[in-house]
């Protein structure tokens, strides 16, 4: 029997004389594999009548991974194991499938009776348009199926949301600009962002980015979001416009497809105010040396001390030079004359300098440990709507305060939103909205990045970047001396130490953007209406660059090509 059983991966028990047999419980190894293994799932879905349904959207559950299906309605996805379908439709109930090992499901919706009228209908901006009616490609997304916690950008909230539409983050600061692609590349150089149009008025960008421009730690990509004062739990859906119906609505600026916003209105509530309150808090942890390959600082030390014995570093060249690390201090030591006490800050002997490289081997520094930190996002939104049949209210105000993933950033946001809907008569309506938002952000000092046109590179001179310093810093180096003091090596010709220099070298950006709009609306015949809506906004950005006197970038400047300073 034992042999039967190892062979068949099975296991047995005797209980009162009989031999149960059953499957041989999976190791815990085996279960984490097969939980992380990617499974690709197809299948086909259909309405009740059997007929296939093209465009459904297939998505796994919590994940930014989603497909359409085919004409004939049929899909293919790759998914983790244990993972969860979502299948959703416009008119139809949204499904849930467990995968639980399958690798083909086929599903049948049913249409949702209670959703249709509300979702059979089509904002493209101007006008709400019946879908049956409507000719172009649109995707309608709920803000309530969008929004992700601890995502408190509106552009953001898009990705894994919509077949075709790309949305890849540059940075994970608040305010940053994300590159979001509806109808995929369409300029090689030019500009390839959707345009934004909330409640029917277009809003522009308050500064004028290109996708391919935007990059992490660039104060322009900081503030380049036209949508980033926008109050998440305000907004009640997204259109996503696709093709030429597009351009033909909104013109050469719509070449790039079109993001219609629509945003939250007060429901009639026989005159009693419904109050709604919203908090979000989110933590970050710290990056980890674990995921990346970089050599500790043992490695790197044995590497250079193998360079030193086959005459890679001369003491003339080493102790000289714009960057200077380890060695750089260690050759400068053994000039450094003390003439109180006679001596030389470190001996020229194999044994002195041995001790000197020995604390720099074993540091070990984890430049993800002393420039991140565990930070906490908190978001606190309150709304009031109420209404009656001629006459709704809804306000909101919320406030945003992040204290930053890395050392040197923080930011605060305040919005408010109030809006009124009316009938004048059963012909006449109209509608007000006031909206506004400030934010007060710090970041570390920055400047624009240069390219190289030959060797199709980018740079970026005094670049303090938090996350790129602790990827391409030396393990070897320290932040703190061996007394507690922050340690300083050469950069540019001059000391350097990186927290030294975020507290001496910062950007604080501003920025107030208020807008208010009103909107008539008359109703000529059943199926004929006049409109006209009207706006203005006021947009003020500011950025100032404060760099302190005692700065990397500053001593840099008064440097010759030698690691001699001039001056204090």
């Amino acid at each position: 029997m034992d042999r039967i059983v190892s062979m068949n991966d099975l296991v047995y028990t005797i209980e009162d004389k009989t031999i149960l047999i059953k499957q041989k419980e999976k190791s815990l190894f085996a279960k984490m594999v097969e939980y992380f293994a990617d499974v690709r799932i197809t299948g086909k879905v259909r309405d009740k009548s059997g007929a296939a349904l093209p465009g459904v959207s297939v998505r796994e559950k919590g994940a930014p991974n989603a497909v359409s299906t085919t004409g004939s309605g049929d899909y293919s996805i790759t998914v983790k194991e244990g993972a969860t379908l979502v299948f959703s439709y416009i008119g139809y109930k949204t499904i849930e499938i467990p995968v639980n090992g399958k690798t083909a499901i086929n599903i049948t919706l049913e249409e949702d009776a209670a959703d249709l009228k509300e979702v059979n209908v089509v904002s493209n901006g101007y006008q709400n348009i019946d879908r049956k009616l409507f000719t172009g490609s649109a995707t309608l997304v709920k803000a309530s199926d969008a929004q992700r916690n601890g995502i408190p950008d509106v552009s953001r909230m898009l990705e894994g949301q919509v077949a075709g539409v790309s949305v890849q983050n540059v940075s994970g600061t608040f305010g940053a600009a994300p590159k979001i692609r509806v109808r995929g590349a369409t300029s090689l150089s030019g500009d390839n962002k959707p345009l934004w149009v909330v409640d029917g008025i277009i809003l522009e960008d308050v500064v004028n980015i290109s996708n391919e421009a935007l990059s992490t730690g660039d104060a322009n990509t900081l503030i380049g979001s036209s949508v980033a004062g926008l109050n998440p739990d305000d907004i009640e859906s997204f259109t996503i416009l696709k093709d030429a119906a597009a351009t033909a609505l909104y013109g050469a600026r719509a070449m790039n497809g079109v993001v219609v916003v629509t945003t939250k209105k007060g429901r009639v509530t026989d005159g009693a105010p419904k109050i709604s309150y919203t908090g979000n808090f989110t933590t970050y942890l710290k990056p980890s040396y674990d995921n990346f390959d970089i050599l500790n600082s043992a490695d790197q030390m044995s590497v250079l001390l193998e360079l030193e014995n086959k005459g890679f570093f001369q003491h003339t060249s080493a102790s000289r030079g714009s960057e200077g690390g380890v060695f750089y201090k260690m050759y400068n030591s053994l000039y450094d004359y003390n003439p109180s006490t006679d001596s030389f800050a470190l001996r020229n002997d194999i044994q002195s300098r041995s001790n000197f490289l020995a604390r720099y081997a074993n540091a070990n520094t984890d430049w993800f440990d002393v420039l991140f930190k565990n930070s906490l996002l908190q978001e606190h939104s309150l709304s009031v709507n109420s209404g009656t049949e001629k006459f709704q209210t809804y306000a909101s105000t919320s406030y945003l305060h992040d204290n930053g993933q890395t050392i040197g950033n923080s930011v605060d946001r305040f919005t408010g939103n109030f809006r009124i809907n009316g009938k004048v008569t059963n012909k006449l309506s109209f509608e007000l909205l006031a909206n506004g938002s400030v934010r007060d952000q710090r970041a570390p000092g920055t400047l624009e990045r240069t390219s190289d046109p030959v060797y199709g590179k980018f740079s970026r001179d005094f670049d303090i970047n938090p996350y790129s310093y602790a990827l391409n810093t030396s393990r070897t180096m320290t932040a703190f001396d061996e007394n507690g003091n922050r340690e300083f090596f050469t950069r540019n010709f001059s000391p350097f130490n990186i927290l030294h220099e975020i507290d001496n070298n910062y950007l604080k950006l501003g920025q107030i953007d208020f807008k208010v709009q009103g909107g008539l609306r008359y109703q000529i015949l059943p199926s004929l209406n006049y409109s006209v809506d009207a706006a203005y906004r006021f947009a003020k950005t500011e950025r100032q660059h404060y760099i302190l006197e005692n700065a990397n970038m500053v001593l840099a400047y008064r440097n010759t090509t030698d690691a001699t300073t001039i001056g204090s």
